[in-house]
């Protein structure tokens, strides 16, 4: 596996496990989880797409940390909205991530370790 399968075979991990996340959660079947939907979550006084300004920015790192200092991992909307942050964040290009210090792997294991601490660690073993 080459490092293009590899970012692609994790981006499309993550989509899923943000696809099945949202589908536990809200007992319904998702095919996909729009962006527009974003709009609708906010977490400690942030909007989404605040904190998806900050990742354009380059200010990954602040903008999870604000992420993880508020999050309520018994809220579903609290985790849709950090499922939604590890998903934007794993479609960016691999360059800009190193330039912010940050890493795909570090989106994977943020993915998970949120999945495991809302109670659904099941999604981790995904093939």
């Amino acid at each position: 596996m080459n490092f293009e399968d590899e970012k692609d075979y994790l981006m499309r991990i993550i989509k899923e496990m943000v696809r099945i996340l949202f589908s536990l959660m809200f007992g319904k079947q998702y095919v996909s989880v729009e962006q527009e939907i974003r709009n609708r979550y906010e977490i400690s006084g942030k909007d989404l797409n605040d904190l998806i300004a900050m990742i354009d920015q380059g200010d990954i790192n602040t903008a999870e940390n604000i992420l993880l200092s508020s999050i309520d991992y018994g809220n579903k909307n609290d985790i849709a909205f950090a499922a939604l942050f590890y998903q934007y964040l794993s479609e960016k290009e691999e360059d800009f991530l190193i330039q912010c210090n940050y890493t795909r792997e570090e989106v994977m294991e943020g993915m998970k370790d949120l999945a495991g601490k809302a109670g659904y660690g099941n999604i981790i073993n995904l093939p």
